[in-house]
This record gives structure tokens, sequence and C-alpha cells, in this order.
């Protein structure tokens, strides 16, 4: 099979900070739970370096992952065999899902819209129908278009531009941690374009590697990101073939309500 070209930033340097540092979060005893109801086995698509997956598996369920970047696979499968644990990767973006197995359960955690097309979105959302059981379920979570409380200007003006050409100069200090062997990386990211017609954001990020305080190595990558609302999530699932489609918010089970940044969508074929 043909990968059509993605554009993501979860390559090299930085696929090793996504598996160094992007661990723990409310939000994996959440999923946790919603497999355990939903039923195995699941996918988590979109599984980057492990976050969920790895607590998942150490609890025991029946999950596979797939993922874009072959890079953020090759650190789970890595952090994987260090913890004694094992499934199924695919090095797979979610608009060509073509798995042997159909599942309970499809996650999608911070996953849709980044790096394809708004035609590779839906498609995306109607390969993981495809590839649900009957009942399946897919929980796809969706951070909301309005600032979050507590971020820096510059993150609230890349989730959502106000303006046609919004680019911002590097942050003037990045965020540079100790890794497992002892060397530092430190990571910056700008928006680097908008289009207001399209809705889609250009973010770049920047790694740098650091050796006794030696500069080693820098990579530098960009991702697309299609913004959607609420609603047009809702009206994308029902495209893709789901005939039920409810929302949660804030990782609780309720309604949403004004002021949850955080939509979890519930989709059922």
């Amino acid at each position: 099979m043909t990968t059509r070209s993605v554009k993501i930033w979860h390559h090299g340097l930085v696929a090793r900070w996504w598996a160094e540092f992007n661990e723990g979060g409310d939000d994996i005893e959440y999923f946790r739970r919603a497999i355990e109801r939903s039923g195995e086995p699941a996918l988590d698509a979109g599984c980057g370096t492990g976050r969920l997956l790895l607590p998942f598996l150490r609890h025991g369920l029946d999950v596979d992952g797939s993922d874009a970047a072959p890079d953020m696979l090759a650190w789970c499968r890595k952090k994987m065999e260090s913890a004694g644990l094992t499934t199924r990767l695919y090095p797979q973006p979610m608009h060509e899902l073509d798995l042997p197995r159909r599942y309970r359960t499809v996650l999608s955690c911070g996953a849709f819209g980044l790096g394809g097309t708004r035609a590779d979105d839906l498609e995306g959302l109607r390969r993981i129908r495809t590839h649900l059981e009957p009942g399946g379920q897919l929980i796809m979570d969706h951070h909301l278009l309005s600032p979050k409380a507590g971020e820096t200007k510059a993150a609230q003006e890349a989730a959502e531009p106000r303006s046609a050409n919004p680019i911002q100069d590097w942050p003037a200090q990045g965020d540079r941690r100790r890794t497992s062997d002892g060397s530092e990386l430190d990571m910056r990211i700008r928006l680097r374009s908008f289009d207001p017609q399209t809705r889609v954001a250009t973010r770049e990020i920047c790694v740098r590697q650091f050796t006794e305080s030696k500069e080693v190595a820098k990579e530098t990558y960009a991702i697309d990101i299609n913004l959607y609302s609420t609603k047009k999530i809702a009206s994308l699932l029902k495209s893709a073939g789901f005939s039920e489609v409810r929302m949660t918010g804030a990782l609780e089970s309720r309604s949403p309500q004004p002021g949850d940044d955080l939509i979890v969508f519930h989709a059922t074929p």
C-alpha cells in the first residue's frame, strides 16, 4: 500500500521528546474504563510512543496500536520491550487503515485533524467505522478552539489564530529537559501560518540536542492542523456512516457544559 504524504512533525528528535517526556495524564484512566465498557479488542489509532497504549497493556487489555509516524512507533516498540509487553503495531495513518482485525473499541486521542487534508480526515473516520465490530464504538477526544486558561498568549494564538498571517518568532526560551541517557533536549514551537479560508494552521517545532552543554543536533519540522468546530466533527461522523453520535464533556460522564475545553465523541455505526 502506498501512503500519501501527511505533514506531521513526529520524527527524529521530536519522536524522542515524546518518548522521553510525554507520559501520564488524567485521560488514561478515563479511556481505560471506556474500553472496559465498550469492549475488547481495542485499537489506539494514533498511539504515538504509547502514552495510553502501554498503561492499557500493563492493565491486561487487548489493545493494538497504529500511527502515521514510524519513528513514534519505533519508540513505542522499544518501550514495550523494556517493560516486557507485546502487541500489534501498525505504521498506518487513519485515512489508510487496513488492518487484519476488527475491534469493539477504537480510540483516537489527540490525533484527529493532524497532518492530512479534510478529505483525509473524513476518510479516516470511514476507515475506523469499517474496522469496528457490530455494536462497536469510536471514542475520540477534541479540544475546543477557544484558548485554554493558563496558556501563554503564543499558545492561545497557535490554537485559534486571529489573522491571516500570524507568523510568530521562535520563543526566546525553550522547554529544556534531561533525557534518560544524560543528554538534554530543548523544544520550541511556533505558529508559522494560518489560512482563515481553509482553517488550516501550520505549526513548526524545533528540537535541539545538547551533550555536556554543547549543541550536537538540531531538527525542525512542521505540522498541518485542520481546525474544526464541535458541530462540524459531529457532522463528519454522520457523513462517515456513524448512526449514533453523542458527546460528553471534560472527561466526565455528562453532557458538555460552557467552559469545557475538551469534548469526547462517542460514535456507533
